[in-house]
């Protein structure tokens, strides 16, 4: 309205007419009243209330699909049920007051809804709801438990209601952050592994805090490119503060924007601007990371050495290849790990002792020869140690290395060395999701299944949106192999099938998981599934492949046998 008010209130009438108004109608509701851009609708049922909501956001989102974002209206939606009071041609009371701050508490396109209304509508319409648990309302005496829909399209089927009952993660008993993307305000595509590397490094350095918790990369980075409600991103994530901020680059200088906001009150406790040369980038980080520090828990500042450990390339260049190297390992494809492979290759060129650029490239290596992408994988796998043991012996403080060095090990079926790098790796840096993972997944191969699970469910704890997921998922699925419950093991193949379907090594552990469950006729259909996307496996493959030990290769073994695999 500030920029256009003409203009805006012309498409807000036109979206009214075309895309509000006819919903509203066919499901039996009425406008009771407009207050400036906002409505009141009286439905006869909550079903008819949901199903207009619905409608109408998913209009809204294919609209705002096809144009700028200065034409953009995004709507916000609360539903409740509840008595009210007819007086003129208007209603009153607590009902239109509570649907009145469920709106308020909507994230922008959505739709928030009461637990009352959810009691009405749940099994009777095709959309699934997230518990967000109890909500303060203002001028709402009591916390009210709420639903958000997930207009993502969750179809309900015959065996049940798409009715999510999935619970808003609970905050921890610590301060808990999550950085945010810094949004690339140069105008200039290529610069946006700048920002993204800026991002990286506040990160690690605020991960080396014992004291806090912090969400791991690549769940902030699901939220690059978009605007999202930071209240949602505080729900999502299961965080009190969010980070987020700006980076505009010119010629040799630079300025940043960046600002914490405390996402349960929605308060702003810090906000700071930089302007620096661009060779000062580093100190710039530390100036950041200080200062969310001494906001978030000033005690701490005193208490902790919060400079980084890490010794960074003195070469941009250098860096900037490991920064977009790690977007395309994030993409945890073929295509991807070789994207990556050559952009690290490239930083070891410009700078010999970058032990960051040597880790990642011995970890993607290991990677490339586990999946079969490349011949004599034990050839790759001895240089790709090689690797590793060079990043360790130029940096033992990073915990990169160490994790390289681990994931190599298990590859290589050095379980015990494994187990103690990976252990260096998250006492360096507690909210290392990675790492963790990858010693739930050593411990498991030996057959140690409880200390596996420890470790594999903080990996999705402290990145429950991380690209590489599916992989977590397995990994927590094989420490229930390793136990013998091979339902909840197979659950978690499933899972992560479901997310990536082309994960060979996600499929080999279903069919085993299945057959050993004495699920034989979908072991069979899963390993024709196999076989289509792996025409070449065989047992032989396999026991040479695997990274497990003695004892759990040899069940893996028996449940493929049992499927029909020869």
């Amino acid at each position: 309205m500030g920029a256009d008010e003409e203009g805006t209130l012309a498409r807000l009438k036109a979206v009214r007419k075309s895309l509000v108004d006819p919903p509203i109608t066919a499901h039996r509701g009425r406008i009771v009243k407009t207050t400036g851009d906002g409505l009141l609708v009286e439905f006869a049922s909550a079903v008819d209330a949901v199903r207009s909501a619905v409608e109408i956001q998913r209009c809204m989102a294919e609209q705002n699909a096809d144009i700028t974002e200065d034409q953009r209206i995004d709507f916000r939606i609360g539903i409740h049920v509840g008595d009210i009071i007819f007086d003129d041609g208007d209603i009153f009371g607590d009902g239109v007051n509570i649907a009145a701050r469920l709106e308020g508490i909507s994230e922008s396109g959505g739709i928030c809804i009461s637990d009352d209304a959810y009691r009405q509508v749940r099994g009777k319409v095709e959309i699934a709801f997230d518990n967000m648990g109890p909500q303060s309302l203002k001028n709402i005496s009591e916390p009210l438990q709420s639903w958000r829909a997930r207009l993502g399209g969750q179809i309900a089927s015959a065996s049940g209601p798409a009715v999510s009952q999935s619970q808003v993660l609970a905050l921890p008993d610590r301060p808990s952050i999550a950085v945010l993307p810094f949004q690339n305000m140069s105008g200039d595509p290529e610069q946006e592994y700048f920002a993204d590397g800026m991002v990286e490094d506040i990160i690690t350095a605020l991960s080396r805090l014992r004291s806090f918790f912090v969400i791991a990369r690549n769940s902030t980075f699901a939220y690059k490119g978009v605007s999202p409600d930071i209240r949602q991103v505080g729900r999502e994530l299961g965080v009190r503060y969010v980070l987020e901020g700006s980076v505009r680059k010119s010629g040799n200088r630079v300025r940043i924007n960046s600002q914490l906001i405390d996402v349960v009150n929605g308060s702003h406790l810090w906000a700071e601007r930089y302007d620096r040369e661009l060779a000062d980038i580093f100190a710039i980080q530390d100036e950041i990371t200080e200062s969310v520090v001494g906001s978030i828990e000033p005690q701490l500042y005193l208490a902790e050495d919060i400079r980084s450990n890490q010794k960074p390339t003195a070469s941009l260049d250098a860096w900037g290849c490991v920064t977009r190297a790690l977007s395309f390992y994030a993409q945890f494809s073929q295509e991807g790990f070789r994207m990556a492979q050559a952009l690290l290759e490239q930083a070891i060129e410009r700078d010999p002792g970058y032990a960051r650029a040597l880790a990642l490239l011995a970890h993607v290596r290991g990677i490339i020869a586990f999946n079969g992408w490349e011949e004599n994988d034990a050839l790759i796998y001895r240089a790709a140690m090689g690797l590793a043991q060079r990043a360790v012996a130029l940096d033992r403080d990073d915990p990169w290395v160490h994790m390289a060095l681990g994931s190599i090990a298990i590859q290589m079926r050095q379980h015990e060395n494994a187990i103690a790098s990976l252990l260096k790796a998250v006492e360096l840096n507690p909210n290392f999701a990675l790492a963790h993972s990858n010693l739930g997944r050593a411990l498991a191969a030996v057959g140690r299944p409880e200390e596996a699970m420890e470790h594999t469910a903080r990996a999705l704890r402290i990145s429950p949106r991380d690209p590489q997921r599916h992989l977590f998922m397995v990994r927590h699925g094989t420490a229930h192999f390793a136990a013998g419950r091979y339902g909840e093991a197979a659950e978690c193949y499933e899972t992560a099938v479901n997310e990536r379907p082309d994960f060979i090594n996600a499929r080999r552990l279903l069919v085993a998981a299945y057959a050993l469950d004495g699920d034989i006729g979908n072991a069979q259909s899963a390993l024709d599934v196999l076989k289509r996307l792996q025409p070449a496996t065989s047992l032989v493959w396999i026991e040479r492949h695997s990274e497990l030990d003695d004892a759990v290769r040899g069940r893996l073994i028996e449940g493929l046998r049992q499927a029909g695999l020869r």
